[in-house]
Parts: structure tokens; C-alpha cells; sequence
């Protein structure tokens, strides 16, 4: 049988798929080794200096010594092993490092540990890494931006108006406040202006909302009773399998929105939902909000409906906004595993 062009493409392309995957795989595994030698060396580290008296000086010798007998390795400036020896001191327990925190490359551990002083908070950090695969930057974004702060805490109904784990599945992903420090909006921006400038920065917007949420439009039309109503910002969840329809609003939040809210849920359940699909959720963006004011508003709403705030570029302390990452860095979802630093 002659090979055609079409075979060899397949075949072609079925290879390279395998030696990525076992490139992959590969990477992983060297990674989770050196994490799991630079925990040991740094366990050893602190072992001497608290049972022998060793000084801090020990390091800048123990360095000298590991560069000169392993020429070729990196990873042992003594820069470096500060951080392998602060890196056993942060987690102390063996099997959670090998369990978790070596799965993870060295450089996003640095990170972490340079930015991030509670144990639990850290561990989040990792986990939430490990989940979405986030490169070094996106992390350090993530980080910056206190995400681990906002996770979850949008006031929501989800409690009352959606079965388990959906209800707990969709109040972590809903934050408060939003961080849309990409934007520079001035005093009399309309909300067309903030839908706008959203859309311009569709990306970096995605980001902020968090994996799995999937664009399907601004002003999306739906026809009503022989009317016309326009939804902001229309999106899909994959994860959630639900639509989700977000409301902007460039002021403080008033009982009302949330009646405007459960009209539009319910018009997207019966026209754009799929009998497969889960209950539409609702999520209302405002400048701030009354937390009393916004329970009473969705304690008798029967749609899922969340309420949170959002912070523009101008409200971000000083030091922050110097701090931020371009979106070229925000954009390396697929950087290379940095396994060392030196």
C-alpha cells in the first residue's frame, strides 16, 4: 500500500505529539528530583547550624566547595542555597514536599517563598500552580495582585439557588474585588467606556476572570417579547458547563441591578441554554458596594446571582503599579520550565 502525504502527516504529527508528551514528562521528573535534593541539602543546612552551631558562613564555604566538585551544575551560588536552606525551613514535612511542592519547578518555589509568609496561603499558591499550569509570571501576577484574598469572596445567593458542589465550585471562582489595573479610565467614564476598554484588553480580562471562562460576546442580543435587551459581557464556563452573564456598573451597587440581573439568567436559560447545560449565574460588577445592602438585595432571589467590585489602575497603590508585568509576560502561559537559578 502506497504511503500517501495525508499517512505521513498523521504519523508525522502522532510523533512529534509523543515526544513532546515524553518531553514533558521527562522535565517534570528532573524537576521533582532537584526539588527533592535542594529540600534534603537545605534540611541538612539547618540541621548543623541548630545542632553543631554552624554560622551562616558555612554557606558561602559550602558553596565553593559544591561548584568546584560539580562544575556543570547549577543551583549552587550562595544566593541560591539561602533559599534551598529557607526552603526546607518553610516545609519541614517531607512527604508534602514530595507530594505536592516538588511538582512545581524550583524557580516558581522561589517566587512563592519570597513573596508569601503564611504556610496556608503558600500551599494555595502551589496547589492553584500545579491546577492551571501557571508560568513563573502569571504566578508572580497572581501573587501581586492578592489573588489568594479574592478568591471566593464575591456575595453571592449561590448557597440557596444552586445544588452542591456546583454552588461551592462557582463561589471560588467568583472574586472581589477585581483587579483591572490594565485599564486607565478617567472620572467620567460611561460604563460603554469600562464594556469597551474590557473587550480592547479581552485577554488580560480572561486572565483576571480565571481559567475556563470562554468569550461569547458584548451586547449580546436577546429578544424578549417582542423587545430588545442587550447583555454586557456574555460568557461560557467550561468547567461550571453554565452560561454566565455579567453586568457592569461604574457606581455603588443598588438593590435594583439585582432584578435586572435575574431577568437576564432567565432569559439566557430558556434561550441559549442547553437541557445539558447547568443554571446560568449571574454576576454583577460594581465600583463598590454596601455588603447589608447586597444580602438583602439576593436573600429572596431565587437565580444564582454574585455581586463584586472591581479597582482600576489609578486605585492601586504606588508600588504595586510599578510592579505589574507587561502583557508579553503575562502572555508566557507556555514558558520553558526554568528548573535552576544561580
Amino acid at each position: 500500500m502506497k504511503l500517501t502525504p495525508q499517512d505521513y502527516d498523521d504519523f508525522l504529527r502522532g510523533l512529534k505529539e509523543r515526544i513532546l508528551s515524553a518531553q514533558v514528562k521527562a522535565a517534570l521528573s528532573v524537576n521533582r528530583e532537584l526539588v527533592l535534593l535542594y529540600w534534603y541539602i537545605g534540611r541538612e543546612i539547618l540541621t548543623r547550624q541548630q545542632q553543631q552551631g554552624w554560622g551562616a558562613k558555612v554557606i558561602d564555604k559550602l558553596a565553593a566547595d559544591l561548584r568546584q566538585a560539580f562544575p556543570q551544575m547549577k543551583g549552587f551560588s550562595a544566593r541560591n542555597l539561602k533559599y534551598v536552606r529557607a526552603f526546607a525551613q518553610a516545609y519541614p514535612d517531607e512527604e508534602f514536599v514530595q507530594q505536592l511542592v516538588a511538582q512545581i519547578p524550583w524557580g516558581h518555589n522561589v517566587r512563592i517563598l519570597d513573596a508569601v509568609k503564611d504556610s496556608e496561603e503558600r500551599k494555595w499558591y502551589v496547589e492553584q500552580t500545579i491546577q492551571y499550569g501557571w508560568s513563573r509570571n502569571i504566578l508572580v501576577h497572581q501573587i501581586e495582585s492578592g489573588l489568594y484574598h479574592r478568591q471566593g469572596k464575591a456575595v453571592t445567593n449561590f448557597d440557596r439557588t444552586l445544588p452542591k458542589p456546583q454552588s461551592e465550585l462557582a463561589q471560588q471562582l467568583l472574586k472581589d474585588p477585581y483587579n483591572f489595573d490594565f485599564l486607565s479610565l478617567g472620572e467620567e467614564a460611561q460604563e460603554r467606556d469600562l464594556e469597551k476598554a474590557l473587550i480592547e484588553q479581552i485577554r488580560k480580562f480572561l486572565l483576571e476572570l480565571g481559567v475556563g471562562f470562554a468569550f461569547m460576546g458584548s451586547q449580546y442580543h436577546l429578544e424578549v417579547g417582542d423587545q430588545d435587551f442587550y447583555i454586557d459581557l456574555l460568557f461560557y464556563h467550561v468547567r461550571l458547563r453554565c452560561y454566565v452573564v455579567i453586568d457592569l456598573k461604574i457606581e455603588e451597587f443598588k438593590p435594583e441591578f439585582s432584578g435586572k440581573m435575574s431577568f437576564y439568567v432567565s432569559a439566557v436559560d430558556d434561550l441559549l441554554r442547553h437541557p445539558d447545560d447547568k443554571p446560568t449565574i449571574g454576576m454583577i460588577l460594581c465600583k463598590t458596594k454596601n455588603q447589608t445592602i447586597v444580602e438583602y438585595a439576593l436573600r429572596d432571589m431565587n437565580k444564582p446571582i454574585g455581586v463584586s467590585t472591581y479597582q482600576l489602575r489609578d486605585a492601586l497603590p504606588e508600588q504595586l503599579q510599578g510592579s505589574l508585568p507587561t502583557i508579553e509576560q503575562l502572555e508566557a502561559q507556555l514558558e520553558a520550565l526554568n528548573l535552576d537559578i544561580d
